[in-house]
């Protein structure tokens, strides 16, 4: 990898670099980068032509931005509250993002819904967009992706109760494998007062849905 490619690097992101020496950052990357030439040979191209040259180093800064989540505790976002007195459902609904599954570092994307019920703290709506974004930027399962949404918003804001629906598409499924290319995943996350209360829990579904039409 050319010396101004890593400059790039240590410049975007200083926080990756800065417990290791330049020796040591240096031989992690040219080790990747040989890794991913030899990936390009195993599927049958040449690393050393034109157009591949410089995949390593895209490939590389892709990756640092697609788990940029590792670096922060996304749950910090909440801890701008306001005391607003407010006793009914805050819906937050399709809050677009884009994760890779740990399992074969496929993408996988689509929408989160948040609804929370709130005791005493409400928060910025768009801190829930960046609380998604934070832990989907990590290599993730979407089961774990919808837990830990829902469990910032209890642990931060302590609400009454917390509902998160996601909804993805997984490439893993839908591009390789079985190939079922209309599958989509749903999962939810049921914390407080929604747990025990399906009349709650059918007003969060029914707004979802009669939004969308």
């Amino acid at each position: 990898m050319k010396s101004e490619q890593l400059q790039i690097l240590y410049e975007k992101y200083p926080h990756l670099f800065n417990q290791l020496t330049a020796s040591e950052n240096g031989n992690i990357v040219a080790q990747f980068s040989e890794a991913v030439g030899q990936l390009i040979k195993l599927c049958g191209d040449d690393p050393e032509r034109d157009g591949l040259l410089d995949t390593p180093f895209r490939v590389l800064k892709a990756f640092l931005e697609y788990t940029e989540g590792y670096h922060e505790d996304p749950s910090i976002h909440l801890e701008k509250a306001f005391d607003i007195h407010h006793k009914g459902l805050i819906l937050i609904k399709d809050i677009e993002f884009y994760s890779l599954c740990e399992h074969h570092f496929s993408p996988f994307f689509g929408v989160a819904h948040i609804g929370y019920i709130p005791k005493e703290k409400i928060t910025g709506l768009s801190k829930m967009g960046r609380l998604v974004e934070g832990y989907a930027k990590r290599f993730q399962v979407q089961e774990r992706l919808t837990t830990q949404i829902a469990q910032a918003i209890e642990k931060v804001l302590e609400p009454e109760g917390t509902i998160v629906v996601v909804e993805a598409k997984h490439m893993c499924m839908c591009s390789r494998g079985i190939k079922k290319t209309n599958t989509v995943t749903i999962t939810s996350s049921l914390l407080g007062i929604y747990e025990n209360r399906p009349d709650l829990r059918a007003e969060f579904y029914s707004l979802i849905k009669n939004t969308r039409e």
